[in-house]
């Protein structure tokens, strides 16, 4: 029953955050807001966690496919497919999850048990709207880009790593790369990223600002908030697969 419950009321709070705003002019101001603090300074993270991946995934993959039958080729092939479906868009969902997650938990909550949320109802402000309108298509609209960025730090890592260790040369790691490409599968990736950044953003906020208590119960409601969108990640990455690639 209380799972039901948390779903009607996440989805009550959607009700009121798409409801039409007061000001579109205050809404666009705190978009760009939004969009520097929860995507911009996400880059880095981003950055450096992709190239460390792309050349472990050349090592791990050279290493496996060590047999005179399989070209070299099939290394840079390998790191970019697993770059492009899986890891640039679900394991950096996961992992951006925490950080921008646990921040807009945090933010929310930290409003709610101070009542400056119940300040702004007083006002007359949808403080729903006010928050997390901004936050939802801030994350959704990075979520794109930060993934591209991912998947192209991924594949140069791979590139700097690979010959740097001796386990495949520049030239077959770049044919890899190039052999077999689909475009539709950057297609299917964005289309995922689009849905993770809905549940990162909607998800965290759901928690914060349902908030009850002091300070403590911010940090669990953080800790719950990362914990469930993680799972939902999961849950409609396989549900994303089965209906857009299989």
């Amino acid at each position: 029953m209380k799972f039901f419950f948390h779903v009607g009321q996440y989805f009550y709070m959607l009700k009121k955050v798409f409801s039409k705003p007061e000001k579109h002019k205050m809404y666009i101001r705190q978009l760009f807001h939004e969009i520097d603090s929860l995507g911009v300074n996400s880059i880095w993270l981003v950055i450096i966690i992709s190239v460390f991946i792309g050349g472990i995934m050349v090592i791990q993959f050279a290493y496996s496919m060590a047999n005179p039958l399989y070209p070299n080729t099939l290394v840079g092939l390998g790191t970019r497919d697993t770059l492009i479906l899986e890891f640039s868009s679900t394991m950096m969902a996961l992992i951006l999850a925490g950080k921008i997650g646990s921040n807009i938990t945090s933010e929310i909550g930290t409003m709610r048990v101070t009542e400056q949320i119940d300040s702004l109802e007083i006002m007359g402000v949808n403080s729903a709207s006010y928050l997390i309108l901004p936050k939802i298509i801030a994350v959704v609209l990075i979520f794109p880009f930060l993934y591209i960025i991912s998947v192209f730090f991924g594949l140069l890592g791979g590139l700097i790593t690979g010959p740097i260790a001796g386990v495949i040369t520049a030239a077959d790691y770049i044919a890899g790369i190039q052999w077999l490409f689909y475009p539709y599968y950057v297609t299917f990736s964005i289309i995922k990223t689009l849905f993770f950044g809905f549940l990162v953003a909607s998800v965290p906020a759901y928690f914060g600002y349902h908030v009850q208590g002091g300070a403590l119960d911010v940090g669990k409601a953080s800790t719950l908030a990362v914990v469930n969108t993680n799972v939902l990640i999961l849950l409609f990455d396989l549900i994303l697969t089965q209906l857009l690639l299989t």
